[in-house]
């Protein structure tokens, strides 16, 4: 073999080797920095940091560069973090962007590892337990656009240095024990001060005073040529240079008019308030339509959560958001439902999740964390998994996945019209077994005794290899009990069903049969006919079944697909079967899941026409008409 040839294949092999790095390329330093500072400071949060797999690949909080080189960016509020932060950790990151370590238990002086971050835009040390001076020399951080260390115990004065941070748009130093004059922070960009509640005194620089006065108050300072605090309004009382005698019967006049002037004051102010309150009120729920974007949280979210409580996240997952995230993000409203209302929360990292706000919770802190661990560990690929929940006395929030295609009811039933796009037959067939899968693997927890409590269209989604996958199961335990007369799913609910307490597996196998048939008929479980009359599914589809099979039972959107009357007559029958009236009558949900399957593994012979069709073989379990009669289904 030539020379040529050798140094040819050598040079091949080596650009193969290059190129194979270049597409691997893993930042190991920052990776081991980032398993330094975890390993030394603790947390008790668990994250999916391993040193077996990629950092720039789904690490918790981590986010690198576009061509995985290094880390950019780490985000860990919330996730009880406690101590000080380790030295030689943190501080290796040279490329670190934004940092952002709020809503822990961080204590200690003001981590001298984070001066080594000549690169950070972007710095959060709010709501910890750091204290001591803050560091004289921010010239360090020359791109720094915003800086919070709210919410901490830092003492001393202000350094000067800050007004060196040319790029600085937003600064917060509220709720500390900061002392001494406020520095002449003469920085154009900033747009946002915050000094609040802290132990400033002297007199505002007058670069500060285009800020409002609520930047400064808590604090003991005022405006340049005046004498009064920020925060003290009330004019000084001109010196008279003459006095003025009254009678006594002049003085009680005078008293009892002030008296009825400040009297009429005061209510004419309360009942403005209220009216203003009643009018946000009706506002904020009364007016809302589903769908409709809302631009704030504020409905999502109350202002009176308590503060002693955070969002729990489970093992596993990568969020990295703490309820301050939430009360800022924008919301939608995706629908109202049985237990709450659902909203798609955009957070400002560009992460999406899907938010429960539940209303009338009837159990207690530890109950409802109870329920929620239980739920939490459900894992199973046709389960939308809870990623985390909230608890407070006026607030209770559960976390999930946001699923951009939407729910089994908006997929079916919304816009239909021209120029709707038909939900297919496959679709349908793998968004039933998906959710039977599900439910039935729902069923097999907790000793084989769990109950989901709310299966119906709106609770369905589709994953990402387009199956069906449950939502929102395991609430109706923690609810106040609902009556019929009352509830929202009637269409959904087992006859048995008296309030939400009393569900079962029975119960979940009915309301999953009325799922069936509305992916079948594409009608809503309750629905008004063409007489106005109110219509339950159930019965329509029992009644048209029992006279004479048609092909009216069918939604339209079907009819156009060719050769799969078969696998929709079956389905069919496991639909009936599974809303028979005796709960001993239906299948166990494993069953279902069978059958189901079975539809796939049929031999698709030629089919009769559909008007003439009738539903064959009787399946395992046979299907009663509805409350019209008790006799089998037979043609």
């Amino acid at each position: 073999m030539s020379i040529e040839i050798m140094r040819f294949i050598c040079a091949t092999i080596l650009l193969f080797n290059v190129l194979y790095l270049l597409s691997e390329a893993e930042p190991v330093e920052d990776k081991r920095a980032l398993l330094d500072f975890i390993d030394n400071i603790y947390h008790s949060r668990n994250l999916n940091w391993d040193e077996a797999t990629s950092v720039c690949s789904g690490w918790t909080g981590i986010t690198c560069n576009s061509d995985n080189s290094r880390v950019i960016a780490v985000r860990l509020p919330a996730i009880g973090l406690k101590g000080r932060i380790p030295m030689n950790t943190l501080g290796r990151l040279s490329e670190l962007q934004i940092l952002s370590l709020r809503s822990n238990g961080i204590s200690g002086p003001f981590p001298p590892d984070l001066l080594n971050l000549g690169n950070l835009t972007g710095l959060f040390l709010q709501l910890n337990h750091l204290e001591g001076p803050l560091p004289l020399d921010f010239s360090v951080w020359k791109n720094l656009t915003l800086l919070n260390l709210s919410d901490n115990e830092f003492n001393g004065s202000i350094p000067l240095s800050i007004s060196n941070l040319t790029h600085l748009t937003s600064l917060n130093l509220a709720n500390n024990w900061l002392s001494g004059d406020i520095p002449d922070l003469d920085i154009p960009s900033m747009k946002l001060l915050n000094l609040s509640n802290n132990n400033l005194t002297g007199v505002i620089p007058q670069s500060l005073l285009r800020f409002p006065s609520s930047s400064f108050s808590g604090n003991n300072v005022s405006q340049e040529n005046s004498l009064s605090p920020v925060m003290s309004p009330s004019p000084a009382i001109e010196p008279k240079h003459h006095t003025l005698r009254f009678s006594e019967s002049a003085i009680l006049g005078i008293t009892v008019g002030g008296c009825a002037v400040v009297f009429t004051v005061i209510s004419l102010l309360l009942i403005f308030t209220y009216k203003k309150e009643g009018e946000d009120d009706r506002k904020t729920t009364g007016n809302k339509k589903p769908g409709k974007q809302e631009r704030s949280s504020k409905n999502m979210v109350s202002g009176n959560q308590d503060a002693n409580s955070r969002l729990t996240f489970f093992e596993g997952c990568a969020l990295a958001f703490d309820l301050e995230d939430l009360l800022r993000a924008s919301a939608e409203v995706l629908g109202k439902g049985t237990f709450g209302t659902t909203y798609k929360a955009a957070l400002e990292d560009a992460t999406v999740v899907a938010v429960k706000r539940l209303k009338e919770v009837f159990v207690g802190r530890k109950d409802f964390e109870r329920q929620m661990e239980t739920v939490g560990n459900i894992r199973h690929e046709n389960v939308a998994p809870l990623r985390a929940y909230y608890y407070s006395k006026d607030e209770k929030l559960i976390v999930y996945d946001y699923f951009d295609q939407g729910s089994l009811s908006s997929l079916l039933h919304a816009n239909r019209g021209e120029k709707r796009v038909p939900l297919d037959w496959e679709i349908r067939l793998q968004i039933a077994t998906g959710a039977a899968r599900g439910i039935a693997y729902i069923h097999s927890q907790s000793g084989g005794k769990f109950v989901h409590g709310d299966i119906k269209a709106s609770n369905i989604f589709l994953n990402s290899q387009q199956y069906g996958c449950v939502s929102d199961l395991g609430l109706a335990i923690l609810m106040n009990p609902i009556s019929p007369p009352v509830m929202r799913v009637a269409g959904y609910r087992a006859p048995e069903v008296t309030n939400t307490k009393k569900v079962s597996q029975a119960s979940d196998v009915y309301s999953f049969g009325v799922v069936l048939l509305e992916l079948l008929t594409g009608k809503s479980p309750v629905h008004i006919s063409r007489g106005e009359e109110v219509t339950h599914l159930v019965r329509w589809v029992n009644s048209v079944v029992r006279e004479e099979w048609t092909g009216e039972v069918f939604d339209a959107e079907l009819l156009i697909y060719p050769n799969i009357e078969e696998e929709m007559v079956s389905l069919l029958q496991i639909g009936l079967s599974c809303v028979a009236r005796m709960p001993e009558e239906r299948p166990r949900m494993v069953d279902v899941v069978s059958m189901v399957e079975d539809i796939r593994n049929m031999n698709r012979g030629s089919s009769p026409s559909l008007e003439t069709r009738s539903l064959g073989s009787t399946p395992t379990f046979t299907p009663k008409v509805d409350d019209i009669g008790s006799s089998s289904l037979h043609i």
